[in-house]
Parts: structure tokens; C-alpha cells; sequence
């Protein structure tokens, strides 16, 4: 039989920015090389600026964490994000071998793989393109998130899930419009029973969470929002959601939502820009889109997007290969 390669387990290196971590993490985890070791950079000026152009001591200009990498190459490393890029071109050079997640905007050919979603557009011999992004959630993900919040079982059905993101230039959606958003769920909740189990982000508007919580206020409710309310349960909304109500702004958000195995909508979809309009058509090509709230498909039509397992089989193809 011919010899194959037995990998070790995966760095993960990131700027420490959530959605970048989050993306460089599963796609290692789904490698299921072993426990991945993190590797958050600290990048400094002018290296932070340039990255990932080369410049002169890039090897400490992200940190010390990366000068010791650099001097002892680890043999696979996945990295998310610009300044991810330059921390993996520099390891390429001293004998790594390293996926970059997201377009680095310059040549390719400094990364052995490079992982994007398809809305990008960038293609080369060594680019896997998937539709969304790279998350975590798959069934053994759900249940975790069920038992983690298990009271949230308790709440009456049909459970609403909403994730609110915030306004970016590919969805500048208004406050005034997501609010309206809310009294409709909230109306439709009211109709026919149920509950809400709503969460924020980072970018969410301020005054958006007290709208969030007054639209709601009187119906069976988990709300989220940032602010003194614990532990984030983001994996138990999702868990225990019967459908999902998403933002516009974020791929993230809505891949996360749609590798569950309950309908999905996109709340103020109309006002998406560029490539969140290009990502949803294509979502709504595979079915995986509900027009409106108000006419949810069935949980068992359902086929999730699960583009995570399906990348990580192609790179570990490529890297063998």
C-alpha cells in the first residue's frame, strides 16, 4: 500500500477577532487531527499596516507568540484573516504547510490552500471555495447547546430564534426598520403561541436592545443582549429553535443559522448590498431560505448547510495529495 501521510494536529493563528477565530477553529477541528493549539498574534506597526505584504523582521513584528513558532515550524497551520495571512506566509517560508482562510488580496501563491466562500469570486488552482462560512454547527453542536440550556426546553413552541447583527456597508440597514422587524415577530408570536429567544452582537445599535426587549416584553422570552445578561446561549437558541429569523449583515450568522435543520428567513434581506445579496440568492437557490416569517416551511423538509466537514475533506485530500 502506498505511504500516507499522517498529519499532526493544526495551529490555529487569528488576529483574536471572534468571527476570524471562530472560522480558523472549526475548519482545524473538522481536520480531526487532534486539539488544535491557538496562536492569537500581536501584530505591531509597521507590519500590522502592510500585512500580508512582506517586510523585514516580520518574524517579530506580530507578537512573540509567532517569533517562537517561526523558530521551530510547526508542520500544519490554519489561519483566518488578513494579518493571519502574513503570520502563514512567513511560516510557509520556514517549511510550514498552512490553509489561509479569506482572500489575503495578494498573490496566492504564497499559501498552500486558500479557503473562501464562493460570493468572492477569487478562484486559482489552489483555492476551495465553499457557500457561506466555516462554523462549528452540526448535530453533535445542537445537542451540546440543548443540554447546555436545557431549561430553554421548557419554553412553549414554536420557538422564534432571532440574531441580530448590526449595520455594515453590504447591509446598511436602518434601526428604525429592524425595530418594525421585531413588533411583526412579535405580533405573529402573539397570534399563534410560542416564544422568542433573541440574541445581540457587538454591533448591534444600543438603543436596538431596548427596543429588542420592549417589542417582547410580556411573551416567553430569553433575551440576550450583551449587556449584563451572562452567559451568551447562542448555541442553546440555536438548539432549540424551531426557526430563525436572521440580519442581513452577517455570513457568519446566517450560515450559522442554516446548518441548523429549521427553516430560516432574512430579516430586511431587501436592503443587502454586493455580496450579501449574491450570498442569499444562493441560499435561496438551495431551498434553504424562507421569503417571510409569516409562511414557515417544516422542520423534517429541511436539508442544513454544512459546508465545514465538506472543506475539511478537500483540504486534507489536497494535503495528501
Amino acid at each position: 500500500m502506498p505511504h500516507v501521510k499522517r498529519w499532526t494536529a493544526p495551529w490555529t493563528i487569528t488576529d483574536g477577532r471572534a468571527g476570524n477565530v471562530r472560522q480558523a477553529v472549526a475548519l482545524a477541528s473538522a481536520l480531526k487531527l487532534g486539539a488544535h493549539r491557538p496562536l492569537v498574534l500581536q501584530p505591531r506597526a509597521p507590519w500590522k499596516w502592510v500585512a500580508p505584504r512582506w517586510l523585514p523582521g516580520m518574524a517579530d513584528g506580530f507578537g512573540p507568540g509567532l517569533s517562537a513558532l517561526a523558530a521551530s515550524p510547526p508542520e500544519l497551520v490554519v489561519g483566518c484573516g488578513r494579518q493571519a495571512a502574513g503570520a502563514l506566509r512567513l511560516l510557509r517560508e520556514r517549511g510550514s504547510t498552512v490553509v489561509q482562510i479569506l482572500d489575503p488580496r495578494i498573490s496566492l501563491r504564497h499559501w498552500d490552500l486558500v479557503v473562501v466562500p464562493e460570493h468572492d469570486r477569487l478562484r486559482g488552482e489552489n483555492v476551495l471555495t465553499l457557500l457561506g462560512s466555516l462554523n462549528p454547527v452540526n448535530d453533535d453542536w445542537l445537542a451540546l447547546g440543548r443540554a447546555a440550556f436545557a431549561e430553554f426546553g421548557s419554553l412553549p413552541g414554536p420557538r422564534t430564534a432571532l440574531l441580530v447583527g448590526g449595520p455594515t456597508g453590504h447591509a446598511p440597514w436602518d434601526e428604525a426598520a429592524m425595530a418594525r422587524v421585531f413588533e411583526e415577530v412579535a405580533a405573529q408570536v402573539r397570534a399563534e403561541g410560542g416564544s422568542v429567544l433573541a440574541t445581540t452582537s457587538r454591533r448591534t445599535p444600543p438603543a436596538l436592545v431596548g427596543a429588542l426587549r420592549s417589542a417582547f416584553a410580556g411573551l416567553p422570552q430569553v433575551i440576550w443582549g450583551d449587556g449584563g445578561d451572562g452567559v451568551n446561549p447562542y448555541a442553546g437558541l440555536l438548539g432549540w429553535a424551531h426557526r430563525v429569523v436572521v440580519s442581513p449583515d452577517s455570513v457568519n450568522l446566517l450560515s450559522e443559522a442554516c446548518a441548523t435543520r429549521v427553516p430560516v428567513c432574512v430579516a430586511l434581506g431587501e436592503q443587502a448590498q454586493g455580496r450579501m445579496v449574491a450570498f442569499q440568492q444562493a441560499l435561496r437557490e438551495r431551498g434553504r431560505l424562507q421569503e417571510r416569517w409569516l409562511e414557515w416551511g417544516v422542520e423534517g423538509d429541511v436539508v442544513p448547510l454544512r459546508e465545514t466537514g465538506r472543506v475539511a475533506t478537500l483540504v486534507l485530500e489536497r494535503l495528501v495529495g
